[in-house]
């Protein structure tokens, strides 16, 4: 069985999610946790984290009244101010939630390329590590010089990249990223998400060997014990489908003993993550 570490929930709004462009059109529609459950169930998936896609307090409200209302959602990954002076009062207020399992910021999108090394975030982030929450990662591959100084300034924090940080799938191109990655992956506090590839290729014509390159890195880079399957649904849906994605990196990590398979697919969201199963 599998756990999903990587999805989201949206009620689609141009406002909002103007990201989502002529190309990615089929997403341009609500996406609910009924939608999921069908495909989910298809796929042998037994259980989900939902992740941020809107960075406001209304949006994590949101996701944990959908989570405590579905069984099979079993963590959320959401947004707080957390470069905000008050960021502490916020931490007090939701680490009361059971399901509150992480938080992310969307830093590919800030206009400074440094800005996760900013003061007032990393203070934010000492926070998160006393509250015992996992930092979800939300990179472009050009910003992994700063991960990686980021990550070394919190050696007790828990991080999890997501979408092994967007390398330049669709341009074919492996490096800087790999190296940078061997450096990411040498702190023992990161995890990574297989998750996200496809977008990052092209997405309307991509081959599976345009993927292999980039399974081969990280799973040589990170150990098992530190990947996590992720599926990045809906997102994802502009390329392929739901359980092909499934399928796809179940044989990917075929190379591996079955007990490590596992790892990969489900128990290290379960521990990572904290998950009540």
């Amino acid at each position: 069985m599998v756990i999903d570490s990587h999805h989201h929930f949206w009620k689609y709004n141009t406002a909002e999610f103007g990201w989502i462009d002529d190309r990615m059109s089929r997403i341009r529609r609500d996406f609910l946790p009924g939608d999921l459950l069908s495909e989910i169930k298809e796929a042998g998936v037994e259980g989900v984290v939902t992740v941020q896609a809107r960075q406001s307090l209304l949006e994590t409200d949101w996701l944990l009244e959908v989570a405590k209302a579905h069984d099979f959602i079993r963590g959320v990954v959401g947004w707080l101010p957390i470069q905000n002076g008050d960021f502490y009062k916020w931490l007090e207020r939701y680490c009361c939630y059971q399901k509150l399992v992480g938080l992310r910021h969307v830093v590919q999108d800030e206009p400074d390329e440094r800005f996760i090394l900013g003061r007032n975030f990393n203070e934010g982030i000492k926070k998160i590590t006393e509250a015992g929450l996992v930092y979800d990662i939300l990179v472009f591959d050009k910003h992994l010089p700063c991960v990686i100084e980021f990550v070394k300034s919190h050696p007790n924090q828990l991080f999890v990249l997501d979408h092994i940080a967007k390398p330049k799938i669709r341009e074919g191109y492996l490096s800087p990223w790999k190296e940078n990655m061997k450096q990411l992956a040498a702190l023992d506090n990161v995890y990574c998400k297989i998750s996200g590839m496809v977008t990052e290729a092209d997405f309307e014509n991509w081959r599976e060997e345009d993927l292999q390159p980039y399974f081969d890195v990280v799973l040589e880079l990170f150990s098992p014990d530190r990947l996590l399957f992720g599926s990045d649904w809906p997102v994802c849906l502009v390329g392929i489908k739901y359980g092909r994605w499934v399928e796809l990196v179940k044989k990917q990590v075929k190379r591996l003993s079955e007990d490590e398979q596992d790892a990969i697919l489900k128990q290290n969201a379960i521990r990572v993550y904290g998950l009540y199963v």
